[in-house]
């Protein structure tokens, strides 16, 4: 069996990941930064889950996912850096301790992450595939996400710079970017179904599992020949566009 780790996955799109791999046979490494999200998601997985909860932006820790990969499943086939951080505020007065939490999970632990999985990956000489969560605010401005645009964009242009340095070997690198997505944090707001429903093309946000089906995809067999590049997956919006009023 496959083994994979999900970071961010204690609820929402890394969960749904989390549950189409096992579904599909793979082993999985589940991190949150919260330890009873984690727990409990991985309970409710079932055997092929095993919890591991802590800082995804922390370099120490990320060492630690790939070790306890390799020490409960024996191997890693698999890394999906998901876990992000969104802190909206205006340009103007946008304070440099938000700027520097956005940067260091969205793009410092992403790339920690593939270095560590990809040193391990190269000692199994059996190549792997490494996925990283982008957004849409990365190929579209949004208001007061210009941080998280920024880091979001900066991720796609990680996945294609590392093909030259990951294809050698057999690992491929692709990124995912979801649109407008129902999770248990866009729950909170009561209009975000109906307000994203109207500005999507398709007639509606996406579910977790219209994210977790791309994922899957990207990090299967059949798209091994894929590498470097960014599935958009948002119903159509971002080919026009149109902001919330």
């Amino acid at each position: 069996m496959k083994v994979a780790i999900v970071t961010g996955a204690g609820q929402g799109i890394g969960f749904a990941i989390c549950r189409h791999l096992i579904a599909n046979g793979t082993n999985v490494i589940l991190n949150d930064n919260d330890a009873t999200l984690a727990e409990q998601a991985a309970a409710a997985l079932g055997p092929n889950c095993i919890p591991c909860p802590g800082d995804a932006a922390d370099l120490t820790f990320i060492r630690h996912l790939v070790d306890t990969a390799v020490t409960s499943f024996g191997r890693l086939d698999i890394a999906i850096a998901n876990a992000g951080l969104t802190l909206f505020g205006d340009f103007f007065s946008y304070p440099p301790e938000s700027f520097a939490k956005v940067m260091q999970l969205n793009l410092a632990g992403s790339f920690f992450l593939a270095q560590a999985a990809a040193n391990q990956m190269l000692a199994q000489k059996q190549g792997g595939s490494i996925l990283f969560t982008s957004s849409v605010t990365g190929h579209q401005a949004h208001k007061q996400l210009a941080a998280y645009g920024m880091s979001k964009a900066a991720l796609e242009m990680l996945a294609r710079s590392l093909v030259l340095d990951l294809s050698p070997h057999g690992i491929n690198i692709n990124a995912v970017a979801p649109g407008a997505t129902l999770t248990e944090r866009t729950a909170h707001d009561p209009s975000y179904e109906k307000t994203w429903s109207t500005l999507t093309p398709m007639g509606r946000p996406a579910s977790v599992d219209d994210i977790a089906h791309a994922v899957l995809f990207l990090v299967s067999p059949q798209a091994r020949h894929i590498t470097g590049q960014t599935l958009i997956v948002d119903g159509g919006w971002s080919a026009v566009s149109p902001g919330p009023q």
